[in-house]
């Protein structure tokens, strides 16, 4: 039976604020928090807020048929948390049908994969224990901030204990290949890989308003019949988008919540169902392995990472980030953390692009990409320089391996720990399972006699 896979990320930029030369030394603070809030409020009222409530609605009304998935990063929860509540609220009712499975990724949405393991992993695992924490489900999936994904990288996700991950279906990757199918990475089989179908995501997310479309307008009848007319032996369909889609890039005054609403309906009479990734991973076989020896993203036309890491301001920038990565993973300053995760979002490096991409990017403040860079690196001077503070550069790095050593095998040991919390967990949860049958067979022994 062919099913549909549908995903949203949910993750909201934290707005820096003008930071001069001058104020290296003297100013600890880079936030917008104006910008933060009003950006923060304008797309949970314009988006989340209704695309969430119509999710929920689609979910009851299909008692459990209609599935769906969400990525949400840890600093867009720490936004929602402070500035609009009433999205906390509504995952909880829609995770309460029981038709919502929640992914992990980065905590801030950031490219330390692409640069230190030791902190992409860890703040992975950290956002896995915030959704944990809140939705009481540890997520078994995983995403990367902007689909971002290599062979590597795969390993690296596999070797954290997740059984998929979901990545782009880029042509130069696939060749031939369908995304339509469940692929494994080549460096670990057991993590398989869910692929996302660039032109039906994007016909949504992208296209759906655009009046000069030659499919416009579409209707959901026809859009399921784009996937019914496809081969039998495909599987498993891939829509991936930003949440956003649903309210910002295409507005609700498209009718772009109803076509989402119609979908079901459109698919049950054409046998088609709604999964979850977790669903998808357990019931379908991976066909063959994927080979992605050079990171890909779902960015852009070339479906790679020169968006984000293409020029040499971008490059300059990533490095002199993560030169201190390892004396921010030592220091135990909450601001010092709270900072590292907002410098490393990706958007701070997509600001910085100097390619003509095509879709209209927002650089905020920043005039140009130029301007993007002096400001970002203004901040990042003076963030450096309070670290080296409570690390100086001096330190010998005979020195800091003993920490870093004994701080690895702290986290090794707090895993191994986790892991064993959750089969005791499993284990009391089967031998409860039969405890009232014990009880009826008792009390029929009691009425006997």
């Amino acid at each position: 039976m062919r099913t549909i896979c549908l995903y949203f990320e949910i993750h909201q930029i934290i707005h820096l604020k003008r930071y001069r030369f001058f104020d290296i030394g003297n100013d600890h603070y880079y936030y917008d928090d104006y910008a933060n809030e009003t950006g923060m409020t304008d797309v949970a009222e314009r988006s989340y807020i209704p695309a969430l409530s119509t999710l929920i609605e689609m979910a009851k009304k299909s008692e459990g048929a209609f599935k769906v998935a969400l990525s949400i990063s840890g600093v867009a929860l720490e936004q929602m948390e402070i500035y609009t509540p009433a999205v906390i609220d509504l995952l909880h009712q829609l995770n309460d049908t029981g038709c919502c499975e929640f992914l992990a990724e980065p905590y801030s949405h950031g490219l330390s994969s692409l640069a230190n393991e030791d902190c992409f992993k860890e703040e992975v695992m950290r956002q896995a224990a915030k959704i944990k924490e809140m939705f009481g489900k540890m997520p078994k999936v995983f995403r990367n901030s902007s689909l971002i994904y290599s062979d590597e990288i795969g390993a690296v996700v596999a070797s954290m204990g997740f059984k998929g991950m979901l990545t782009e279906g880029a042509k130069h990757v696939l060749g031939w290949k369908s995304p339509h199918y469940v692929y494994h990475c080549n460096m670990n089989p057991n993590l398989k890989l869910l692929l996302r179908d660039f032109k039906l995501s994007d016909d949504i997310s992208l296209r759906f308003s655009n009046s000069e479309w030659n499919e416009f307008p579409l209707f959901a009848d026809r859009y399921i019949g784009w996937i019914d007319s496809m081969p039998q032996e495909e599987q498993v369909i891939n829509i991936f988008m930003e949440l956003s889609a649903l309210g910002i890039s295409q507005p609700l005054s498209s009718n772009i919540l109803e076509f989402i609403k119609a979908l079901p309906a459109c698919a049950k009479e054409k046998g088609i169902t709604f999964s979850t990734p977790s669903e998808v991973i357990s019931k379908l076989k991976s066909v063959s392995q994927l080979d992605v020896p050079y990171p890909l993203s779902w960015l852009d036309e070339e479906r790679d990472t020169s968006c984000l890491l293409g020029n040499v301001m971008q490059r300059e920038a990533f490095d002199k980030l993560y030169s201190v990565a390892e004396r921010v993973h030592l220091c135990e300053d909450r601001r010092i953390k709270q900072d590292w995760d907002y410098l490393q979002a990706s958007n701070n490096f997509r600001f910085m692009t100097t390619k003509n991409s095509g879709v209209g990017l927002n650089r905020g403040i920043y005039e140009s990409s130029f301007d993007a860079f002096t400001n970002y690196m203004n901040i990042l001077g003076d963030f450096i320089s309070r670290v080296n503070s409570l690390y100086p550069v001096d330190v010998d790095n005979e020195e800091l391996n003993p920490l870093l050593t004994t701080i690895r095998n702290q986290g090794i040991e707090i895993e191994e720990l986790r892991k064993e919390l959750e089969k005791a967990e499993a284990k009391l949860k089967k031998e409860e399972k039969p405890a009232p049958k014990r009880r009826t067979a008792a009390k029929k022994a009691d009425d006997a006699q």
